[in-house]
């Protein structure tokens, strides 16, 4: 008897053990379930959505050179918690925001004393992970990471190959047996119909996560892409044949990626101190295309704000000095006679343009000394205006017509240089008032770092920090990635990383499939920059302009054009979110054109947003309102579509005027880019619009309630 009660002691021992030790989490509506595994000492994880499995079980941890750090695990506990609540954004798509997820927190540890926590949070459009570690010694050189993605179907793929220096790639649209490699957000739909998003969420102090093709075939993993990682021209980079298209044979049928880190010159990954953790891993999950967009996980698995006060941060339109230059008829240093844009008197005919249009902004590039040092040694004066730019006089006549002086500081990848001058030029530019800084990085980085490496991301976050002690709002090109970072400082209001405008200007141009993928990749990590609005579309206004140059890729500007209809450029001010939304194009190109009332009546702080309706690569349409006015905004691919819209986001019970920037009736991006069409309406909640897309085209609405 006293043995029969031991063992059974024993077995209600074990048997709590197992309730406390489930080593699974749900999303809150119990569709979407995360699983850890351990054998043999080695951690794993599964995805299954609605019982089928979405992702095998997938290995887990990193290594390093000094300890073990992936192997020899034994669970030490697991916690459960839940969250349902609500935030507020100073600035966003949304300014309110739900987060409600269920948390698993799982802790091992190994012989060599390495204590791992993974953190796993699922919500009901997908999960979030990240690794917590506590090393033995003051610090740690992580080598590699070994986050697998093992998706268990096939299916179709949108992404730009895995590249540490640039996102600035065509999209390629793939099977996913196709990819050997790709940068995040990578985008998919699987042969079962559902939508899913590989990125990361919260890159503060780690190097940027890409994904690499593998063959799974145990512990003899094989990585099968032998692509190119790095480049030392941005802008001249071409992917190889063998990034675009492998298609290895898997027995499986599943298909395997890996993490891939940035490295820093030496070949080490990440540099860290002995507690550490890293970005949260993120698998988006949804039912259809738009549900990607209206997603807030990645927002989610940020922090809250950490600036106290943040009234002076404020979304904004703008207009700039800018375009000229990628046209070839201006430049950003005086290179000949009338060639420098960034003039006294050009910047004057900006300003007044801003002031009389109710532009909240202008922006200056090419305002400071050092252009001419561009291509050799990078060495910029962030705090002396160029010979011909009267600083003092441009700044204070903008604050008298109540316009944003929006700065531009471009390192050209010398970050040692401007790391030397950021305090000095930050304080210069808090001195004068300036609340809007523009940053770039078009060049090869200093020392041999890659742009999205460890080192780099920390120099981005040092910048947006020392911004924010200044209320400066950054606005970053050749950026590192958005991970959300925006909810916990604010004043990081958007970046470009990816092919943006002007590659319209001296190049093929983007493909008009461009924006209806970046709306479901790049823009799902965060606003882009991409600095919409071209009028002149075929650059028809600067043939003959006598200061026409070719100055990249070997193209003139006249050889070039965007590839999109004139309706499809005044879509995109909706589509393609920014909190400082640029009207691109040279401002006598808007003068007295009737659709450039459109801008006049956008409004880039947004409260509420919706994706309405969208296939990935073929057509989006989104819904925006700011205080009591709605936008809509429509895009199309190369293919012409006609779209039956329900007006149901509008409030029931009232009534909007609705102005409808659409296609004329013989548009076509190729053949007539500037047939357009306005019309006037009203609506109500209960009405349907038929949007008819031409060619790479586009339709844009104003609703306004009716008093």
């Amino acid at each position: 008897m006293k043995r029969i009660a031991i063992l059974a002691i024993a077995l209600l021992s074990s048997i709590c053990i197992s309730c406390k030790q489930d080593l699974t989490v749900s999303s809150p509506d119990g569709r979407i379930k995360f699983g850890l595994g351990i054998e043999g000492g080695r951690l794993s994880y599964n995805v299954r959505v609605d019982t089928a499995c979405f992702v095998l079980p997938s290995a887990l941890g990193l290594q390093s050179k000094r300890v073990v750090m992936d192997k020899d695990f034994k669970l030490m506990g697991v916690k459960h918690s839940s969250v349902s609540e609500a935030w507020t954004s100073q600035w966003g798509e949304n300014k309110e925001h739900q987060d409600v997820h269920n948390e698993l927190e799982a802790t091992f540890k190994n012989p060599d004393g390495v204590v791992l926590t993974i953190r796993a949070r699922a919500f009901d459009d997908g999960v979030g992970f990240r690794y917590e570690y506590k090393v033995p010694g003051d610090s740690v050189k992580v080598t590699d990471e070994l986050t697998e993605f093992r998706l268990a179907s096939g299916g179709t793929s949108w992404s730009i190959p895995a590249n540490f220096n640039t996102y600035e790639l065509e999209y390629r649209t793939l099977p996913l047996a196709d990819v050997a490699d790709a940068n995040t957000p990578f985008t998919f739909k699987t042969d079962e119909g559902l939508y899913g998003s590989i990125h990361e969420a919260a890159l503060y102090d780690y190097p940027e996560m890409t994904l690499r093709r593998f063959l799974h075939s145990g512990r003899n993993d094989k990585d099968v892409s032998d692509s190119p990682r790095l480049s030392e021209d941005t802008l001249s980079f071409r992917p190889s044949e063998d990034s675009l298209s492998f298609r290895p044979s898997e027995a499986s049928g599943e298909i395997s990626f890996r993490a891939d880190l940035a490295p820093w010159p030496d070949g080490i990954k990440a540099r860290v101190p002995s507690e550490f953790h890293t970005p949260w891993r993120v698998i988006l999950i949804t039912k259809d295309a738009a549900g990607l967009v209206n997603s807030d996980l990645i927002l989610n698995l940020n922090e809250p704000c950490a600036i106290d006060d943040v009234s002076w941060i404020k979304p904004q339109r703008y207009v700039g000095v800018w375009w000229g230059m990628h046209l070839g008829i201006e430049a950003w240093y005086d290179d000949g006679p009338g060639r420098h844009g960034a003039t006294t008197a050009n910047a004057i005919k900006y300003i007044d343009f801003a002031a009389k249009n109710g532009i909240e902004g202008v922006l200056f590039e090419g305002w400071n000394d050092g252009w001419a040092s561009w291509g050799s040694r990078e060495d910029f004066d962030f705090t002396k205006p160029a010979p011909d730019f009267d600083f003092e006089k441009v700044i204070d006549y903008a604050a008298s017509k109540g316009i944003n002086y929006i700065l531009h500081h471009e390192t050209g990848g010398n970050i040692v240089s401007y790391e030397a001058q950021l305090d000095k030029a930050l304080d210069w530019a808090a001195a004068h008032g300036i609340h809007s800084l523009k940053t770039g990085y078009a060049g090869g980085i200093s020392n041999g770092h890659s742009h999205h490496g460890q080192y780099m991301v920390r120099h981005y976050q040092k910048v947006v920090e020392e911004a924010a002690k200044r209320q400066i709002m950054v606005d970053a090109h050749e950026p590192i990635k958005a991970t959300g970072i925006r909810r916990t400082w604010p004043n990081f209001m958007c970046r470009e990383g990816a092919r943006g405008m002007e590659w319209n200007a001296w190049s093929e141009g983007n493909k008009p499939e461009h924006q209806t993928i970046l709306s479901y990749t790049r823009l799902l990590g965060g606003p882009m920059d991409y600095t919409p609005g071209v009028f002149d579309i075929q650059y028809r206004n600067i043939i003959g302009n006598k200061n026409l140059r070719m100055w990249n890729n070997n193209r003139l500007a006249t050889e070039c054009r965007c590839n999109t209809t004139l309706a499809k450029q005044i879509a995109d001010w909706v589509v393609l979110y920014s909190p400082m939304q640029m009207a691109c194009d040279l401002v006598e190109n808007y003068e007295g054109h009737p659709a450039f009332q459109f801008f006049r009546d956008y409004n880039a702080d947004c409260d509420w947003s919706r994706a309405l309706a969208g296939e990935v690569g073929d057509y989006i349409v989104v819904a925006r309102r700011a205080g009591e006015v709605y936008f809509l905004g429509a895009v199309t691919d190369e293919n012409a579509r006609t779209l039956e819209q329900p007006l149901d986001f509008l409030p029931a019970g009232k009534t909007y005027a609705a102005t409808i920037y659409a296609d004329g009736a013989d548009a076509s991006w190729e053949a007539n880019p500037y047939s357009y069409q306005i019309t006037s309406r009203e609506v109500t909640s209960a009405d349907t619009l038929t949007l008819n897309l031409a060619t790479s085209g586009g339709c844009a609405i104003v609703f306004k309630p009716v008093k």
